[in-house]
C-alpha cells in the first residue's frame, strides 16, 4: 500500500466498448451515424482499467475491491463507488440480490472479509462501527436512525463537517457498534429497507436517492506499551442513476427526484474535472452535500475505485458514452493515500507514570546499596566531554579505571573507545609518527585473530600448553585404573572358581546324605578344610583385594 496513484475505474455489465456503428437488437437498425449532427462520430475509445463481462459477483469483488477491503484493515481509507444511469446495476454490484447467497453484492463480501481477516489478526485488537447515510434531494438521511433510543434528529441537524486530523464527516450521522458479521447484516438490511425507491420505465425498482455505508475500523495492538493505534474508513457509495426524463417518463415527485439527482451528479462531475485540472486552485466540493461528503473519497486521503455500470445497447449509447466520459476522467484524478496512525494520550500518559515509576524504584535501590545518584536522563555535552577526557587519559595510561555508573555512560564509553580505534587505524594507514600507548586490556582485543579456530583445535593447544600438566596427570591416573581393573578381573575369576568348587563339594554331599545318612563327620571336616581355604586365600588376598574394594574400582 497505497495501492494506487490514481483513482482505478471498471466497467461492469459492459458489452461494448469502441463502436464502428450501433448495434441493435434482432438486426434492425433506427440510428445511424449520418442520421444526427450529435453522431458524427462513428467510433469512441476509452482508457481503462479493466472490463468486467459475464462475471460473477465473486469474481468482481476478488478483482475489484479486496485488495480495498484489506487496505482499511491496515490503516488505509478506501472508497467503492458504483455510477451509471439509472437501471445500469448499481445496486446489484454494490449489495447483490436477494435470490440467492451467490448473487451477494460487494457490501456483503466485505463485511464478510472484515470479520474473518480480524479473526486472523490475533495481535490486533480491532473495533468496527457502522453507518448508513442517504442523500435524498440534497437532504441528509440516517437510515439506521430508527435503532436507536435517542429522539431522531431532524434532518436539518445532520451537516457534513470537516475538521483537521479528522478529516470529513457527518455530524449527527449515528455509529452502530457490530461484534460480527452477523451483526453487521442486519444494519445493513435494516437500512436497506429505509431506503428511498421508485419504478419508472427503465427500473421497477429505482434508487431515489444517494446511499453511503461507511465501515469504521480501528485496530490497536496488543502490546500494552505501545500507545499508537490506526484507524481508517471504508466508503461503500450506491450513486444514483442519471435519468433522461424523456425515456424515464418520470412525473410528479420522481420528476423532482430526477432532477435533485442529476443536479448532484453534474456537481459531482465539475468536482471531478477540476481535479483532474492541476492547473486549478479550487475545486468546488460545497456545491452539493454528495461531493462535500465525497471530498476525502475524490482526492484526498483515500484508495478509491470507480465501478461504471452501462447498458450494452445501441439504444442507450447516449448515456453510455456519458458515463465512460466520467469514468476517463476520474481515472485522472489522483489521490494520496497513507495510514491513518494516531497516538493515544491515555497511554502515553500510563506509559510516562510508569517510567517515573521505575525511576523511582531505580532511585531507592541505589540509595539501598549505597550507590551515587545515577542519572537516567540523556547526558549532557559536559558529561560526553568528562568521558572523552576519561578515556583518552586511560588510552594514554594516566587513568587505571573509568567509573561506570549507568548505561548510557557504558554507551558512551565504548562509542569512545570506538573513534580511538578509528583514530588509530587511520594514522597507522597514513604513516603518521604517533605513539600512543594502550592498555593492555585493549591491545589484546586489537591482536585478536582474524578467523577464530575451531574447539578441537583450541583443546588441543590447551593440552600442549597450559593444560599440560593436568594432562599428564590425567593420563597416570588413567594407567593406574587400567592396572587395577585388570586385577580386579582376575580376583574376580578366582573367586568364581572357589565359588563352583564349594557348589559343586555341597552337591555330593547331599548324595551322601540322601543314601543313608552316614559320613556326617566327613562333612564337617570337609566344610572345616573349605572356609580354611578360603580363608587362607583372603588373608593371602586381603590387602589388594580391599583395598580396590574401599578405593571405589568396582
Amino acid at each position: 500500500y497505497p495501492i494506487y496513484n490514481n483513482t482505478l475505474m471498471y466497467i461492469h455489465k459492459c458489452v461494448l466498448v469502441k463502436f464502428s456503428h450501433f448495434i441493435i437488437p434482432n438486426g434492425k437498425r433506427d440510428l445511424k451515424p449520418q442520421d444526427s449532427r450529435k453522431s458524427q462520430l462513428s467510433s469512441w475509445s476509452f482508457q481503462l482499467a479493466g472490463i468486467l463481462q459475464d462475471v460473477s459477483q465473486e469474481e468482481l469483488y476478488a478483482r475489484v475491491c479486496r485488495r480495498v477491503v484489506l487496505g482499511a484493515l491496515d490503516g488505509y481509507n478506501g472508497t467503492l463507488m458504483c455510477f451509471g444511469q439509472t437501471g445500469a446495476g448499481k445496486t446489484y454490484t454494490m449489495t447483490g440480490s436477494t435470490e440467492s447467497y451467490k448473487q451477494r453484492g460487494i457490501i456483503p463480501r466485505a463485511l464478510q472479509e472484515v470479520f474473518q481477516e480480524m479473526a486472523k489478526r490475533t495481535d490486533y485488537a480491532f473495533s468496527v462501527h457502522l453507518s448508513y447515510l442517504e442523500i435524498y434531494n440534497e437532504i441528509l438521511v440516517d437510515l439506521l436512525s430508527s435503532l436507536q433510543d435517542l429522539p431522531q434528529l431532524s434532518p436539518r441537524g445532520m451537516v457534513v463537517v470537516e475538521e483537521p486530523g479528522r478529516g470529513v464527516f457527518i455530524r449527527g450521522l449515528s455509529l452502530h457498534p457490530v461484534h460480527s458479521e452477523e451483526e453487521a447484516l442486519n444494519l445493513l438490511f435494516e437500512g436497506e429497507m429505509n431506503r428511498i425507491i421508485g419504478s419508472h420505465a427503465l427500473n421497477r425498482n429505482s434508487s431515489r436517492s444517494h446511499c453511503i455505508f461507511t465501515v469504521h475500523i480501528e485496530s490497536r495492538s496488543r502490546t500494552l506499551s505501545v500507545a499508537k493505534y490506526v484507524t481508517s474508513k471504508l466508503n461503500l457509495v450506491d450513486l444514483a442513476g442519471s435519468e433522461r426524463l424523456g425515456k424515464t417518463g418520470s412525473e410528479g415527485q420522481m420528476f423532482k427526484e430526477a432532477m435533485y439527482i442529476n443536479k448532484s451528479l453534474s456537481f459531482l462531475e465539475q468536482a471531478i474535472l477540476a481535479l483532474a485540472d492541476r492547473r486549478r486552485d479550487h475545486v468546488p466540493f460545497r456545491q452539493s452535500k454528495l461531493t462535500h461528503a465525497l471530498k476525502d473519497s475524490l482526492g484526498g486521503n483515500c484508495n478509491t475505485v470507480l465501478v461504471a455500470n452501462i447498458y450494452g445497447e445501441a439504444a442507450q449509447i447516449e448515456e453510455t458514452l456519458s458515463t465512460l466520459r466520467f469514468a476517463s476522467r476520474m481515472m485522472c484524478v489522483r489521490t494520496n493515500p497513507a495510514v491513518n496512525e494516531h497516538m493515544d494520550p491515555a497511554q502515553i500518559k500510563k506509559l510516562q507514570k510508569d517510567v517515573h515509576m521505575l525511576k523511582e524504584e531505580l532511585s531507592f535501590y541505589n540509595t539501598l546499596v549505597n550507590r551515587p545518584r545515577v542519572m537516567y536522563e540523556p547526558l549532557s555535552e559536559a558529561q560526553l566531554a568528562e568521558i572523552h577526557s576519561q578515556v583518552q587519559r586511560y588510552l594514554k595510561g594516566s587513568l587505571e579505571e573509568i567509573s561506570i555508573i549507568s548505561i548510557r555512560q557504558v554507551q558512551a564509553v565504548f562509542a569512545q573507545f570506538k573513534l580511538a580505534v578509528s583514530d588509530i587505524s587511520g594514522n597507522s594507514i597514513k604513516g603518521m609518527c604517533s605513539v600512543v600507548f594502550i592498555p593492555l586490556q585493549l591491545k589484546s582485543l586489537l591482536s585478536l585473530p582474524s578467523s577464530t579456530p575451531s574447539k578441537a583445535e583450541a583443546f588441543e593447544d590447551f593440552k600442549v600448553g597450559r593444560g599440560s600438566k593436568i594432562n599428564r596427570i590425567l593420563k597416570e591416573n588413567k594407567a593406574v585404573l587400567l592396572e587395577r581393573r585388570s586385577l580386579l578381573r582376575q580376583l574376580t575369576e578366582e573367586i568364581n572358581d572357589v565359588k563352583r568348587e564349594i557348589d559343586c563339594t555341597t552337591a555330593t554331599i547331599q548324595q551322601h546324605l540322601t543314601r543313608g545318612g552316614q559320613g556326617t563327620s566327613n562333612v564337617y571336616i570337609y566344610h572345616f578344610f573349605s572356609t580354611y581355604n578360603i580363608m587362607a586365600f583372603f588373608d593371602i588376598l586381603h590387602y589388594d583385594f580391599f583395598d580396590i574394594l574401599y578405593n571405589g574400582i568396582f
